[in-house]
């Protein structure tokens, strides 16, 4: 034991939480390769519509003088952003939960 290194903060949190999981009866699955795969390509196919989306965004709003409208605007791509988000975290998680899924 006294050849061991102390340890981190980061490793300290990670062991009470393992433990925490382990009590409530959580098991961690380590990712299969297809799961790592699948949620890469989840990950592409949302930074894709995002960057669409800014794009559309943009050009849209070049042409709008009226705050308000501008306004209106900026709050339909924070709407956009978010939802995006909510359903690639969504997908995340279903692949995470589900071993054979694709």
């Amino acid at each position: 034991m006294a050849d061991e290194a102390p340890k981190s903060a980061f490793e300290l949190a990670m062991e009470r939480l393992r433990k925490k999981d382990a009590d409530a009866g959580i098991v961690e699955h380590p990712l299969t390769d297809a799961q790592r795969q699948a949620i890469a390509e989840v990950r592409r196919i949302h930074e894709a519509r995002v960057a669409e989306r800014r794009i559309m965004h943009d050009s849209e709003v070049l042409a709008i003088a009226d705050p308000a409208e501008r306004a209106e605007r900026d709050g339909e791509l924070r709407r956009d952003l978010d939802r995006f988000e909510r359903e690639r975290e969504e997908k995340v998680r279903k692949i995470r939960l589900d071993p054979g899924s694709e």
